[in-house]
């Protein structure tokens, strides 16, 4: 008979079946484990490992009511073991980390803290441990003193020599230019030096005990704004220069004035932080009065928040003296300035939050400048992406292939790679600089810029003396490129009252309107949707020697169907 169950059938070979008799078997004096138990037997007294979450917290209620029972047959290792697994049984509901809301929060908590670790490795597996780069450029109204406050801020910062700036002083009180002579760090051609204006954009490199910055030194004349804007185009901070002197700053803010139309194109060029440097505050007619400070921050800001920048977390101003060099290394002393309390201007460019950089995005470069030097050189900033040395890379909208030979730095130093936000000098191979040209691509073969003739953009009208109709040209100007476009058609009209589209095509468009128009190119260029990357989505249309609109990319048209035509124009079928 079963010893596991007394009613069963005993079954003997040669032997018939015979019906259990309850009273030949006794009952068992002990409780028999394998009805009682619901579980699998009890583990083995090593194994007494609780990770919780695993078993529901009623499950260990049933094991009083059969451990008191068992205490009398188990060995005395095995009840040791059991009791440190009842102790131990209220551990599972202060683990927090298995409940499901807990578990959402530390996926995204660990999704960005992985995020952050892969960025990290991409940065010192390319530079190892590296300070931060920031290119600022200086805008403002002619004669604010932008080359002069950048020339000081390299003096001081030790980006040019004590030696060298002798040299310009003497070069500038011989031709009679005595005060110009710190500008003369940042221009340097002789018209640039001879006028006192800056033409084209002036670089310069220095560093911080904290940060490496490119100074982009844009004119200030109306007559060389699409210099700016292409300086404008490469920078992540714009320091707006404002001339407090009695006179000047009306000067450049009242309407012709530059301080309002480059306010609105750093906007546009994708600069999302501004600095605000009211300057020449030791001249006679100011001398450090707060009066005159507080009346150029009243009037600007209202403005400044009309171009699209928050005053309170965008904007920051900061008095200084660019030719005497106070308050842009060290504070301003209160025997001078009492009512400053603010930062020094490199202190607060030291500490201000970086810009976001997209390392790990496809490689993309729009080029600003070329020339031939054993072999072509291509200057640009990196806008997304990293690049290395023998790297092979498309050149849009071209499609050349192209293979890196070598990367120079801001120091002209050669260097084996560089990353999103740095400005760069290239030498390519395969390519002669006959075939390049300011505002071409280089990007990525894998997912390369996209190249097209037609797009349909946003646009916000500005100023124009008449109104716009389908036909009109203008000169688009979008990153490093300048190309002359025509509105080929106007497609809606924004209501202001509503904001919405309207169905049908408007006639016209005038100055205040928003509208949605198709823009169309004589040849492909380089551009991308605004909300893709920014940078290549943004654009601004000037005509006769003003900014009439800004746009922004919603929809590109492909060429693919031109390009299955004139493939199948060159076909030749054999008889």
């Amino acid at each position: 008979m079963s010893k596991l169950n007394a009613g069963a059938f005993e079954f003997v070979p040669g032997r018939a079946f015979v019906l259990p008799q309850k009273s030949q078997t006794p009952p068992p004096k002990l409780p028999l484990e394998r009805p009682l138990q619901t579980e699998a037997p009890a583990p083995a007294p090593t194994i007494t490992l609780n990770i919780g979450g695993s078993n529901p917290p009623a499950a260990p209620e049933p094991a009083p009511a059969i451990v008191p029972q068992l205490k009398p047959t188990l060995p005395q290792s095995v009840s040791a073991s059991t009791t440190p697994s009842q102790s131990s049984s209220p551990v599972p509901p202060t683990n927090k980390v298995f409940s499901t809301e807990r578990a959402k929060t530390d996926t995204t908590s660990i999704a960005k803290e992985v995020q952050a670790v892969a960025d990290q490795e991409v940065l010192k597996d390319l530079f190892g441990d590296v300070k931060e780069h920031l290119n600022i450029v200086f805008i403002g109204h002619v004669d604010a003193g932008k080359s002069t406050l950048g020339g000081n801020l390299l003096y001081i910062s030790g980006g040019v020599d004590k030696r060298t700036m002798e040299k310009y002083e003497r070069e500038a009180k011989e031709a009679g230019r005595e005060t110009w002579y710190l500008s003369w760090a940042l221009d340097s051609t002789p018209q640039e030096r001879s006028k006192g204006k800056t033409v084209e954009v002036g670089r310069a490199y220095f560093e911080t005990s904290s940060r490496r910055y490119t100074i982009l030194d844009a004119p200030g004349h109306k007559t060389y704004v699409p210099s700016m804007i292409s300086g404008a185009a490469q920078a992540d901070v714009a320091i707006l220069v404002i001339s407090a002197r009695k006179g000047e700053f009306e000067t450049g803010f009242e309407r012709g004035g530059q301080t309002r139309e480059h306010v609105m194109l750093v906007k546009t060029a994708g600069v999302s932080k501004l600095v605000i440097a009211i300057n020449k505050m030791d001249d006679p007619t100011v001398n450090w009065d707060k009066g005159r400070y507080t009346e150029i921050k009243d009037k600007l800001t209202p403005f400044v928040k009309s171009a699209g920048f928050n005053p309170k977390t965008d904007i920051t101003f900061i008095p200084v003296s660019g030719y005497t060099g106070q308050n842009l290394k060290d504070r301003v002393a209160k025997s001078i300035c009492s009512w400053n309390d603010g930062p020094s201007f490199l202190e607060h460019m030291d500490n201000m939050p970086m810009v976001d950089r997209k390392v790990n995005a496809p490689l993309m470069m729009p080029i600003s400048e070329k020339y031939k030097d054993m072999g072509a050189i291509i200057v640009g900033k990196i806008e997304s992406g990293h690049i290395r040395k023998g790297d092979s890379l498309t050149l849009m909208p071209n499609k050349s292939i192209v293979e890196v030979a070598a990367i120079y730095n801001e120091m002209e130093e050669e260097v084996s790679s560089a990353i999103c936000g740095d400005n760069v000098r290239v030498r390519l191979r395969g390519v002669e600089d006959e075939d390049i040209s300011p505002g071409f691509v280089l990007t990525s073969p894998k997912s390369p810029v996209r190249a097209v003739r037609q797009f349909e953009a946003q646009l916000a009208i500005l100023e124009h003396r008449s109104i716009i109709c389908a036909g009109y040209s203008a000169v688009m100007h979008v990153h490093t490129l300048s190309e002359e476009v025509t509105l080929t058609a106007l497609l809606h009209y924004f209501d202001k009252a509503t904001g919405r589209k309207s169905k049908k095509p408007p006639q016209f468009a005038k100055k205040g309107q928003k509208i949605v128009a198709l823009i169309e190119t004589a040849l492909p260029i380089c551009v991308e949707r605004f909300v893709d990357y920014p940078q290549l989505g943004r654009f601004t249309l000037r005509d006769e020697g003003r900014t009439i609109a800004i746009g922004k990319i919603t929809k590109l048209h492909d060429d693919r169907i031109d390009e299955v035509t004139e493939g199948v124009a060159h076909v030749s079928v054999a008889a």
